[in-house]
């Protein structure tokens, strides 16, 4: 199931072509406030928000709650809280600059891409 959830969130920031998605698996770490972080960035703070919105619109039609969001007035660094998976959204300089991943380099870690199968589904519909 959280793998669904993750890749779900992958899929909803590929989507709004956010870039650098990765998922920090925190489950090992003692005292952790999550099981695990999904990270991104996007180019411009239009874009931020927009990832951010397709989240939260993915993730309410699986029945997800979004029990706390903050960031959103500035739009240059979005934290969703859904429980068991925190989002955590830059724009790139901010990401850069805060380097989170460097905090937590020891946790498993796993890169996302755009699905194939999806590429070419848009290819066809257009």
């Amino acid at each position: 199931m959280i793998t669904h959830d993750l890749r779900l969130i992958a899929d909803a920031i590929i989507d709004k072509k956010g870039e650098n998605v990765v998922s920090l698996d925190l489950r090992e770490m003692g005292g952790a406030i999550t099981d695990f972080f999904v990270v991104c960035d996007g180019s411009n703070t239009t874009q931020v928000g927009a990832i951010a919105g397709n989240i939260a619109e993915k993730m309410k039609e699986e029945g997800h709650t979004l029990y706390r969001s903050q960031g959103e007035g500035n739009n240059f660094w979005i934290i969703q809280d859904y429980g068991n998976i925190v989002v955590h959204i830059f724009l790139k300089e901010y990401r850069d600059f805060y380097r989170l991943e460097d905090l937590w380099a020891d946790v498993p870690r796993k890169e996302y891409k755009e699905r194939k199968s999806s590429a070419k589904a848009k290819k066809q519909q257009d």
